[in-house]
């Protein structure tokens, strides 16, 4: 007589909690994103924006660039499960369904929108709305398989918020606000190009045609260098079309300074033949993020007083 071999009830897959539904949006993304956004709005209002349009505006600003981390999620489930940094995503592991994450991202989107249009101005939804289509629809699902140019057109997504800021406050974009505009669009590949430097094989291996991947880190580190020089050179224009003053100058030129510095040492560090350390790609990565929030502090500042 043989003995009886329990039965183990299968294993329940993990439910999804609030974190994970969090971790959907990308906090750490759209922190910067926010940052911008709020900034614009010290700049339009030339001081303080008002207590109720700063939280709404940061609250929809943040659902739907939430929004858009999710679809950018749900759409890149297949590459992000095969790269180490993203196959514990809640959608690429199977946590959160595909339906129950279109569901939260369409309805965080749609209330974003319905929000600002309300309670802000109907321009800054549409800008909104612009952005999120921008990083969905062009970034996400056409640029990012298909060309090297992905971050450079594609990155225009993260520079709708400062029109978002604007536009709720004044409800018309001038020509300042496309300043902002532009220089993210020039700061983007600076910070982006740093990054994909130092994780460039996983890239290869899923098959998404970074410029590193495509034309290797020579080229990479010569077009970071140009699009440094292009957003210093963009950041300190508006002191002569009377936007900002002193304040403004001196902060941008010292900020455009040191990103220039970087660029360069890590321009040096390729061309002289040595391959990509992240004691030289790392600083430039991590300054550049200081760079641009100090710049939209200085302006918001510089424009108050």
């Amino acid at each position: 007589m043989t003995a009886e071999v329990p039965v183990t009830a299968p294993s329940r897959p993990a439910r999804a909690t609030w974190r994970d539904y969090l971790a959907l949006t990308k906090p750490k993304v759209i922190s910067l994103l926010l940052w911008t956004t709020v900034t614009a709005m010290f700049m339009a209002a030339r001081g303080w924006p008002g207590l109720w349009l700063l939280v709404v505006v940061s609250v929809a600003g943040y659902a739907s660039a939430g929004s858009a981390g999710v679809f950018n999620m749900i759409i890149d489930r297949d590459i992000d499960l095969k790269m180490k940094r993203t196959a514990a995503r809640p959608t690429s592991s199977g946590l959160i369904g595909t339906r129950d994450a279109a569901l939260f991202g369409g309805a965080l989107q749609v209330l974003s929108f319905l929000a600002l249009w309300v309670w802000a101005t109907p321009l800054a939804a549409w800008m909104s709305l612009a952005g999120f289509l921008t990083y969905v629809v062009v970034y996400t699902l056409w640029l990012k398989r298909n060309t090297w140019h992905n971050i450079v057109l594609g990155g225009a997504a993260g520079c709708f918020p400062p029109l978002v800021g604007w536009a709720a406050v004044t409800g018309d974009l001038n020509l300042f606000a496309w300043y902002l505009f532009a220089i993210i669009f020039f700061w983007t590949p600076v910070h982006f190009w740093a990054l994909a430097l130092m994780i460039k094989d996983e890239y290869r291996e899923v098959g998404i045609p970074m410029l590193p991947v495509v034309h290797g880190d020579r080229l990479t580190v010569a077009q970071i260098g140009l699009y440094a020089i292009y957003t210093v050179v963009l950041s300190v224009m508006p002191v002569f079309f009377g936007e900002v003053g002193l304040l403004y100058f001196v902060s941008a030129a010292g900020l455009g300074a040191w990103l220039l510095v970087l660029s360069w040492r890590l321009y040096r560090h390729v061309m002289g033949g040595q391959a990509v350390e992240r004691r030289v790609a790392v600083p430039l990565y991590l300054y550049s993020m200081l760079y641009l929030a100090l710049l939209f502090v200085a302006g918001a500042i510089d424009r108050a007083l």
